[in-house]
């Protein structure tokens, strides 16, 4: 089988995956629209569940301090999104994009130091 170099890692899917859904907040917030930023907040929520779901298996390979601030990061998303729903702060929203943002920008720095070893 032959080694697609156009292929994005897991890692870089991950990461691509938390920066389309800061950019997609980031959207929806500016075009002041409710139900663009209802389903931003949606794809947003799936997607930082799944990390949680992933994060709390007994086999996943993350140091356990790593894993506990996804959990805790998680917890985050999830009040934030609720609270936007209800009409929450806009600053709160902007610490979600940034945290996507800062999240995906680390995945992708571990990854760049792992292949560089």
């Amino acid at each position: 089988m032959a080694y697609d170099q156009n292929a994005l890692s897991a890692i870089e899917e991950d990461a691509h995956a938390l920066t389309q859904a800061a950019l997609a907040l980031s959207r929806a917030i500016e075009s002041n629209d409710r139900d663009t930023l209802a389903a931003a907040l949606d794809t947003n929520l799936k997607l930082w569940i799944g990390i949680r779901t992933l994060v709390s298996r007994d086999d996943n390979p993350l140091p356990k301090d790593v894993r506990d601030n996804l959990v805790q990061l998680s917890h985050f998303v999830t009040k934030t999104t609720f609270a936007a729903r209800d009409g929450g702060a806009k600053n709160d929203l902007e610490a979600m994009i940034n945290t996507n943002l800062q999240i995906s920008e680390g995945l992708l720095e571990g990854r760049a130091r792992a292949t560089t070893n």
